[in-house]
């Protein structure tokens, strides 16, 4: 074989193995977003979020969630955590709002965003990220699994760590509106449909019970909903009559079928548009 030939196929191999992912400059950003497909780490240098004041109706949650990552941020012992429960309820919004509201005293504290889709290859995340001297917030959005799904299986790698275990600077947060992270459906069927019930589903459902903190999402009442909207309003600025707010706010949320921290925001948004006012 000559040497071209050689090179040729040296060059292919290089394409198909990439070279490993240098070390990332974690003082670039304070959050970061996993890519595969070359795998990086991409600095985020404006995060979508609203204050942690803002986000009303969850204060059990909030007050947990916070304390949480207040006692990871200083090295102390921390928990996973699932938020699980309605959807457009601040789930996400908390986690995004607790880091923020910390980074003034902890600006080591680092969030970095991983796809339920990228999931296998957590590990070669984690292995970047133990090294590292800074603490992170390693963020899933939206997390669930189907019944053919394996991709849990690369969660354990984030919840137990292996042999290596966890990194003791990563703490992991989902956000699903599952509290087993399954559908029910899908367990009653493997249930009544296993040669042995009980050990069907129990790898998947117990894969949530790997997470310290459970913290529940509930639907808001009006009350709640309405109290949003002022909330919003107090804080942009943005000046409207009291019972023309109510009915206006009252009919948009009829015209979408629920009542929800998302709703309350999206009505918002449309008020301001309509007020004039800049949300940016």
């Amino acid at each position: 074989m000559d040497q071209i030939t050689l090179t040729r196929i040296a060059e292919a191999l290089e394409r198909m193995a990439p070279a490993p992912l240098a070390a990332p400059d974690f003082d670039a950003a304070s959050a970061f977003v996993w890519h595969v497909e070359p795998e990086r780490l991409e600095p985020v240098a404006d995060i979508s979020r609203v204050d942690l004041d803002l986000l009303v109706g969850i204060n059990r949650s909030r007050d947990t969630l916070l304390e949480n990552t207040r006692r990871f941020a200083r090295g102390h012992g921390a928990n996973n955590a699932l938020l699980w429960g309605a959807r457009g309820m601040g789930k996400s919004s908390l986690v995004k709002a607790v880091h923020g509201a910390l980074l003034a005293d902890h600006p080591d504290l680092k969030l970095v965003e991983l796809q339920r889709e990228d999931l296998p290859s957590v590990a070669r995340l984690l292995h970047h990220l133990r090294s590292a001297p800074q603490r992170f917030i390693l963020f899933c959005d939206d997390l669930s699994f189907s019944h053919d799904d394996q991709h849990y299986k690369s969660l354990k790698a984030v919840l137990d760590g292996g042999i290596e275990g966890r990194p003791e600077n990563v703490v992991f947060y989902a956000t699903s509106n599952r509290r087993h992270l399954m559908p029910r459906d899908m367990i009653e069927n493997e249930r009544s449909s296993a040669i042995n019930p009980s050990e069907a589903v129990e790898e998947k459902v117990s894969l949530s019970d790997r997470f310290g903190l459970w913290l529940g999402f509930h639907p808001c009442d009006q009350d709640e909903y309405l109290a949003m909207i002022d909330g919003y309003c107090t804080a942009y600025g943005v000046s409207v009559e009291a019972d023309t707010l109510r009915a206006e706010a009252i009919e948009w949320q009829a015209t979408r079928g629920a009542r929800s921290g998302r709703v309350a925001w999206q009505f918002f948004v449309d008020l301001a548009g309509r007020q004039g006012v800049a949300l940016s």
